[in-house]
């Protein structure tokens, strides 16, 4: 089996690497970056270096997210020798390429107070082109008119019990997580979406076909701007996103394995180009996208590229945090919740300070960097996103578990955990199936989880059913572990298993 791919957090996977850029330089920044909280010491500098003549990406975030103040953005860009690619007025966040090495600190100085950072979001040149002239600011229409939360539950949520799919029997992580009980009250319900920020969905597996939501995937690996060409959300380069997709909601149809919520709908949001990056203008089309289409929840199984953790007092990595915190953020206030992979490192993410990052940037030259609590890999560890943890099973044959060896983990910072060790599911080849390893692969349980608990429970907000998951979790001690640092906590909450074992069944009960 490969090695663990960090960045998608899942093993079996292979993809190319990204263009490297030798010899980064210090350049100007108009960002403004945070202080070193606590009077830790400043995370190691990574300058990303945006020579004339290079197109460069950069995020622009305004002051206030309002229309006024980001056409203001928009302006100093163009004045700036920039191009604007995407503009979300919601989050007040602009996405801009430009060949001026300049770029930056220009667009600050013509910007003045209406801009609150900028910053590149790649150490290598755009490779995707850039696309010619702004869309238009998002107007009203089809995708920001949510269904209503107070509507009676569908009769399609009622599960009429069939015969086991041919390898059912094989899905020990449902047995697990109580998913197998879930389905003989309900399998979810077609009400339900799950945007599945990924590589793309196999649109025509046997298993998953029937529950795309085709309407609602889009493509945004195109430079950050959504792409709704009938093809663009299909799978290029990698499976990782069908994989997942099985877990969240593979049919019950007879073929195949079963998902944790087999008749909710998934739509296919693309946020991984074809080299395997997910860079940040890529993860703000994504969750917007899924807020502005109505989407109940989405699953995030990757950290968002160059960084694996984005630290506040670097002005780049700053602005680029602060984009993707706004992108989620808007989107939870849509009703939208957030499950997301705590990561392959084995790493405390409770103490930056207790081992180095050295894969960052991981498009480029990687710079070996000291850490502190102000650096975070993102999504998981954005405010509101549930961050969840791998197990394997153990002892082998058994429902009993342990953490993955690979996992990450942290007091008070892993909500959850679920399995993800050798995970059996959907892959692209043949239309197939396969195994998989990674928070990749137990963070899906999560969604899946998420979606049946919004079948049953329609009216409730994102914060809700975060706590009402939390709660629910099977207490666990720390018990044994392959992992490198030790567990600490309590058996209610500790930095293996957070608050416990995700269960299906008390979530639909």
């Amino acid at each position: 089996m490969p090695q663990l791919n960090r960045r998608f957090r899942a093993a079996a996977l292979t993809v190319a690497t990204g263009l490297t850029l030798a010899g980064l330089s210090v350049t100007g920044s108009g960002a403004t970056a945070a202080p070193a909280a606590g009077g830790e010491p400043v995370s190691t500098p990574v300058p990303i270096s945006t020579p004339d003549g290079v197109v460069s990406a950069y995020l622009l975030n305004a002051k206030h997210a309002n229309p006024g103040q980001t056409r203001l953005v928009e302006r100093a860009v163009a004045k700036a020798g920039g191009v604007v690619v995407q503009t979300w007025p919601q989050i007040g966040v602009v996405v801009a390429h430009s060949d001026r090495a300049a770029f930056r600190a220009d667009v600050q100085a013509y910007a003045g107070n209406a801009l609150e950072s900028v910053g590149a979001t790649r150490t290598v040149p755009v490779t995707e082109g850039t696309p010619a002239g702004v869309q238009a600011p998002w107007g009203p229409g089809k995708g920001q008119v949510r269904k209503s939360q107070s509507s009676p539950q569908h009769d399609d949520t009622e599960t009429t019990l069939a015969a086991a799919d041919p390898r059912e029997a094989e899905q020990w992580d449902m047995q697990m997580i109580k998913a197998d009980q879930a389905h003989q009250i309900t399998d979810g319900s077609r009400d339900v979406v799950v945007g599945v920020l990924d590589s793309g969905i196999d649109p025509d597996h046997p298993d998953l076909a029937a529950n795309i939501d085709v309407a609602d995937s889009v493509n945004c690996s195109n430079a950050g701007r959504p792409d709704t060409s009938p093809t663009g959300w299909y799978p290029t380069t990698s499976d990782h996103g069908t994989h997942v997709a099985g877990t969240i909601g593979a049919a019950r149809n007879g073929v195949g394995i079963v998902g944790v919520a087999p008749n909710v709908r998934m739509a296919s949001v693309k946020v991984v180009n074809d080299d395997g990056f997910i860079y940040p203008e890529y993860a703000v089309c994504g969750f917007v996208w899924a807020g502005a289409h109505g989407m109940d929840v989405t699953n995030n199984s990757y950290y968002v590229d160059p960084f694996e953790f984005y630290c506040e007092d670097q002005p780049d990595q700053y602005a680029a945090k602060e984009a993707v915190r706004r992108a989620v953020a808007w989107s939870t206030d849509q009703g939208v919740v957030h499950a997301a992979a705590a990561g392959n490192s084995s790493h405390d993410l409770a103490d930056k300070s207790s081992f180095l990052d050295e894969g960052s940037p991981d498009d480029g030259t990687p710079v070996t960097r000291t850490l502190n609590s102000g650096c975070q890999d993102i999504p998981t560890e954005l405010p509101g996103v549930v961050t969840v943890s791998s197990l394997e099973r153990f002892p082998a044959g058994t429902l009993e578990s342990r953490l993955s060896g690979f996992s990450n983990r942290g007091l008070g910072v892993i909500d959850v955990a679920a399995p993800g060790s050798r995970i059996l599911s959907t892959i692209v080849n043949g239309n197939g199936y396969g195994l998989k390893s990674g928070t990749s692969m137990a963070s899906p349980h999560v969604a899946g989880v998420l979606a049946l608990m919004k079948s049953v429970h329609p009216d409730w907000t994102p914060a809700q059913m975060v706590a009402k998951l939390r709660a629910q979790a099977d207490d666990h001690a720390c018990g044994t572990s392959t992992a490198g640092d030790p567990c600490v906590g309590t058996a209610t909450d500790n930095s293996y298993y957070g608050e416990g074992v995700l269960d299906a069944l008390d979530a639909v009960s």
